[in-house]
């Protein structure tokens, strides 16, 4: 289905078992650059859609933000894979996401046929946050305005899923002092399918899926469950930046999201030949499959 340009009539069959349930979608910076997949990925939300699948998008841009930052003349680091953000780093920050990818995506959606709405999280106190530190060696380290999330307006997004909206959210928290927060977008599509029990949180990769070995395309672990996590880290089958991505993914199964797909973003028509394939990887609360460590 690769080449798939218009899904058929039983493929949208397929897709109605989902009717009335919610997918929570996190889609990532550096997918955006693939203008044909972004395109694709447009038509893919019109046709779940089009079936009654409720659509929520946690965008994140942190190519866009770098470039932004290079313009500006602003140097940044990071520590344990978070971007160091200070006063004029959180400016560029919310600039790009919320300013600028939030209401690009909000209206080719919209120009597309798809009912969407650009929303930062801080709208509505859609994402309540608290200031984050890290650690390392001991050493607590102030990351500058880095939030961990602590309430999600589920509220305000179930209404908006009511009117058959498609909330388009950028990853931005506030505290109750009006502090803003830069946010990992894939913690916060966590925190948001946790709060609506999605039925799936699928997030947009620029990987095929999580391999026993990297350097074998096809060694894609297809399922695990959430006791499987521990064992791939201590065998340091998963390892080093998708850590944090699929412990985010087992704490939404924890908290009410029923499945987690992570997927190849930059696929034509990814979504839907996710759901019809079953490609990726997809972590669940059980039927984990155990892999032995790779040679």
């Amino acid at each position: 289905m690769e080449n798939l340009e218009e899904p058929m009539e039983e493929t949208l069959s397929e897709l109605k078992k989902y009717k009335g349930k919610t997918f929570v979608i996190k889609y990532g910076g550096s997918i955006m650059k693939n203008k044909k997949a972004e395109d694709a990925f447009i038509k893919d939300i019109k046709y779940l859609r089009k079936v009654g699948i409720n659509i929520v998008i946690v965008h994140g841009g942190g190519p866009e933000i770098s470039k932004w930052l290079d313009i500006s003349g602003i140097e940044t680091s990071f520590v344990n894979g978070l971007r160091v953000t200070d006063e004029k780093v959180i400016e560029i920050v919310e600039m790009v996401l919320s300013g600028k990818i939030n209401k690009r995506l909000s209206l080719k959606f919209n120009l597309n046929g798809v009912n969407a709405v650009g929303l930062s999280g801080v709208d509505n106190k859609l994402i309540e946050a608290e200031k984050k530190y890290v650690y390392k060696n001991s050493e607590k380290i102030d990351i500058g305005y880095v939030g961990n999330v602590t309430n999600i307006n589920s509220e305000f997004i179930e209404a908006l899923l009511k009117n058959n909206q498609v909330p388009v959210i950028s990853p931005i928290g506030c505290d109750v002092e009006g502090n803003i927060y830069n946010i990992n977008a894939d913690y916060a599509a966590a925190f948001v399918s946790s709060a609506l029990d999605a039925e799936k949180l699928i997030i947009l990769t620029d990987v095929e899926g999580v391999y026993k070995n990297i350097n074998d395309p096809q060694s894609i672990i297809h399922r695990m469950n959430i006791d499987d996590i521990n064992y791939y880290i201590k065998e340091q089958i998963i390892k080093g930046g998708m850590i944090p991505k699929i412990e985010c993914c087992a704490s939404a199964i924890k908290n009410g999201t029923k499945n987690v797909h992570l997927i190849d973003g930059r696929n034509n028509h990814c979504l839907i030949n996710d759901i019809l394939n079953y490609s990726g990887t997809i972590i669940s609360y059980g039927s984990g499959i155990k892999c032995q460590k790779a040679i």
